[in-house]
């Protein structure tokens, strides 16, 4: 399911306005220093990881990291869930959200695999 619009509006006013969102989604970070709660928001620029309040895992509070937008996401690896490693930090997600990270991916490193856009007049 995508995250509301509520939800991406509230990245936009943490981001800022200059950011159009391309894809958003929720992520729990894995590793040694424990498990937390994000959202992963891919704009034109970049690839910003935003901390949210614990257990409001819609409500994000801070910019924990950036990565230039030419950052690959994947490959997806399965741990047991899907995981995507961004730089050393690794974030599980829901499988349903696979397909953004794919499309994000896609959109970079090979444009000529995504389909047209159905209105491209909106």
């Amino acid at each position: 399911m995508p995250v509301s619009s509520a939800v991406r509006d509230r990245c936009k006013t943490l981001l800022g306005d200059h950011e159009e969102i391309s894809y958003v989604f929720p992520a729990l970070s894995v590793g040694p220093r424990g498990a937390a709660d994000f959202l992963i928001v891919v704009t034109g620029r970049s690839i910003s990881v935003l901390a949210t309040k614990m257990l409001q895992r819609d409500r994000p509070v801070a910019i924990y990291a950036i990565f230039p937008r030419h950052t690959r996401l994947g490959p997806i690896l399965q741990a047991p869930g899907p995981v995507i490693e961004l730089g050393s930090l690794a974030f599980e997600f829901d499988e349903e959200y696979a397909a953004v990270v794919a499309a994000a991916d896609a959109e970079i490193f090979a444009p000529e695999t995504l389909p047209p856009d159905p209105l491209p007049d909106l």
